[in-house]
C-alpha cells in the first residue's frame, strides 16, 4: 500500500437474495465469510482479498427496522433503498476508502459541498473464520453528487475492531488476491474530478480522451465514456445522454489467468476475453461484470 494514498476498503454490492448471491460467489471461486448482521436491519456476507480490500454482498434481513433507519435519516439503507427502487435488487451502489478520521472527513465533505448527509456510528457482531466472536465498531462519512444518485461514497473509520485474523478468508480457488480497479461510466467523466478528489483527499487524476483514473492506496478508480466501457464490457446500456455516474464493472488481480479461466469454467461460469482479462458478466446475486486480470510481475 503506497502510505500517502488512501486504500479503498470495500465496494457495497446490494443483492435480492442473500443465499443466491453466496451460492454465485462460491461458483466463481470466491470464500465467503460467515454472515454479518447490522442493527438498522441489512446483513451482508464479505468477501475478503489478500491486499486488505473486500466485496460486500448486502441483503435487506428486516424490512421493519431498515425503514425505521431510513426514517431517522440513516444514510446507508436510506441509499440502499434507493439503490434497489431506481437499478434493482442486485448491483454496485457503493465505493469505501479506509480513514483514520471520519469526523475530519466529514467537515471536508461539507466544506467542498459534497456531503451526502449525517455521520453514522454503530457496531456489529463480528464473527472469525475460526468461530471466534466480537463487537465491531465504524464510523461512516458520507460524500456524493446530485448528477450521481446510485453512487454512494464514503469513508470508514473502525473504532473498534476485534484482532482476529481473516488470512484463511483471502484465500480463493480462482487465484484472486487484489482488487485491481473499480470502474464507473459517465459521458463526461471529467465532471465529476471535483468529487472523486475530495474523497480521497486531492489525489491527482490521470486524464485521457475517453477516461480519468484515480490511484487509492489499494487499487485504481476509472471513470470511463460510455463508448469506452462498452468496448471493455460488451454492453450497451449506458445511454450517452444520461449525464449520471454509475458503478460499472469491478476488475480483480490474478497470478495465473489460464488456472483462473478453469476455475471459472468448472464453475459453470461463461467466461469471454476482455483485452488482456477475462470477464464474467453479471448475474443474480452478482450485481456488475467481474474482470480478472493477470498480475504484472
Amino acid at each position: 500500500m503506497t502510505a500517502h494514498l488512501r486504500p479503498l476498503d470495500h465496494l457495497v454490492l446490494p443483492v435480492g437474495d442473500l443465499h443466491v448471491a453466496e451460492a454465485r460467489y462460491a461458483a466463481l471461486g470466491f470464500q465467503v465469510a460467515p454472515r454479518g448482521q447490522h442493527p438498522f436491519g441489512t446483513e451482508n456476507a464479505c468477501v475478503y482479498l489478500a491486499d486488505g480490500t473486500f466485496l460486500e454482498p448486502l441483503a435487506v434481513a428486516d424490512e421493519e427496522r431498515a425503514s425505521e433507519a431510513v426514517k431517522s435519516g440513516n444514510v446507508f439503507v436510506g441509499h440502499d433503498k434507493t439503490f434497489r427502487t431506481r437499478v434493482g435488487q442486485d448491483g454496485l451502489s457503493a465505493l469505501v476508502l479506509g480513514t483514520q478520521d471520519a469526523s475530519a472527513d466529514d467537515a471536508r465533505f461539507r466544506a467542498d459541498a459534497v456531503s451526502r448527509g449525517d455521520m453514522l456510528r454503530f457496531s456489529r457482531p463480528f464473527v472469525g473464520f475460526d468461530g471466534t466472536s466480537g463487537e465491531a465498531s465504524f464510523l461512516l462519512a458520507f460524500a456524493g453528487d446530485l448528477r450521481a444518485p446510485d453512487a454512494l461514497f464514503f469513508t470508514c473509520e473502525r473504532i473498534g475492531v476485534p484482532a482476529v485474523d481473516r488470512t484463511p478468508l483471502t484465500r480463493h480457488a480462482n487465484g484472486v488476491t487484489t482488487l485491481r480497479r473499480v470502474i464507473l461510466v459517465a459521458p463526461e467523466p471529467h465532471h465529476f474530478e471535483m468529487l472523486l478528489t475530495t474523497l480521497m483527499d486531492h489525489a491527482d487524476p490521470v486524464r485521457s480522451d475517453d477516461a480519468i483514473d484515480l490511484q487509492t492506496g489499494t487499487s485504481t478508480i476509472s471513470v470511463l465514456t460510455p463508448a469506452a466501457a462498452h468496448a471493455l464490457l460488451g454492453d450497451a446500456r449506458w445511454d450517452e445522454a444520461d449525464p449520471t455516474l454509475q458503478f460499472a464493472a469491478i476488475e480483480f488481480g490474478v497470478q495465473d489467468l489460464s488456472a483462473t479461466r478453469t476455475h471459472l469454467e468448472a464453475g459453470g461460469m461463461v467466461v469471454e476475453t476482455a483485452g488482456s482479462s477475462l470477464r464474467v458478466d453479471a448475474a443474480a446475486g452478482q450485481g456488475v461484470p467481474f474482470l480478472f486480470t493477470e498480475a504484472r510481475s
